[in-house]
């Protein structure tokens, strides 16, 4: 009875580790806003700066469904700009007049960072069974340790620029710091989502729900 309670025990925290370990968190560790910008922007063309041409169309495509939810016309630069990114700042020009962009977002990876970090063990009851029906709210408990260890996390720094066109001034940007975890399309979004409502928090684009 005990050691099929314990192996119970140890799958479910296995699969809550599991779970835990899955999912990719992004948090804004800077940004900052030119406060004499009065936005939202017209069009922006979203750049993500990703070796994976894979990676850059679902970041580029991911961004644009974001930004266009907040009423804002986006433009993935991979339609325009096809094949690996450079430094043509002509192309780029050109392809921003093309569309009637106003703004153009730039998003890339400035260096993938690791943390170590030590869990302590713990000492913690494990329910072994009752004793018969007269007892059947007691409970006698055993005890199981689950020693400490060391664990190593990496994390994505993104930088995120928005810049005025027209002007060829920056008007918006944030560095991120995401967990890398699971897989690179939920990095992407984590990394999205959490871009989109610094941005609306910072009024560079309107609410989702506003958007209409």
């Amino acid at each position: 009875m005990r050691s099929s309670q314990r192996l119970i025990y140890l799958l479910a925290a296995v699969l809550l580790m599991s779970a835990l370990l899955a999912c990719s968190t992004t948090r804004i560790s800077s940004s900052w806003k030119d406060p004499s910008y009065q936005g939202p922007p017209r069009k922006v063309m979203v750049i993500g700066m990703a070796k994976e041409p894979t990676n850059r169309r679902v970041f580029e495509d991911t961004f644009v469904t974001q930004i266009k939810a907040r009423g804002t016309d986006a433009v993935a630069s991979y339609t325009l700009l096809a094949g690996k990114l450079t430094e043509n700042h002509d192309a780029i020009v050109a392809a921003l007049k093309q569309q009637g962009a106003d703004s153009v977002l730039i998003t890339r990876l400035l260096r993938v960072e690791t943390e170590t970090s030590y869990m302590p063990g713990s000492l913690d009851p494990m329910p072994v069974g009752y004793r018969g029906w007269s007892y059947h709210y007691r409970s006698s408990y055993d005890f199981m340790y689950t020693p400490g260890y060391l664990m190593e996390e990496e994390y994505a720094i993104v930088e995120t620029s928005l810049y005025d066109v027209t002007f060829d001034k920056l008007i918006w940007s944030a560095k991120s710091k995401t967990t890398i975890k699971g897989t690179d399309h939920e990095l992407i979004r984590s990394v999205i989502q959490a871009l989109t409502d610094q941005m609306t928090r910072q009024q560079v684009l309107r609410p989702a729900a506003a958007a209409n």
